[in-house]
């Protein structure tokens, strides 16, 4: 799966918020994601984000 800056992607988990949509803010061996729901923003691995996409 290719992964842009700009891109949403639908996790499996929602965030505490009950949110289940993150905007990608850096791509490379780590993500940088925001929640679309209230704004927090986490660094995650790639590996993670790959397991965990949705759509």
């Amino acid at each position: 799966m290719e992964f842009q800056v700009g891109d949403i992607i639908r996790l499996k988990k929602q965030h505490p918020c009950g949110n289940h949509e993150w905007e990608i803010l850096r791509v490379g061996a780590d993500f940088r994601l925001k929640c679309c729901g209230c704004g927090h923003q986490v660094m995650l691995a790639r590996k993670i984000v790959e397991k965990s996409v949705k759509k």
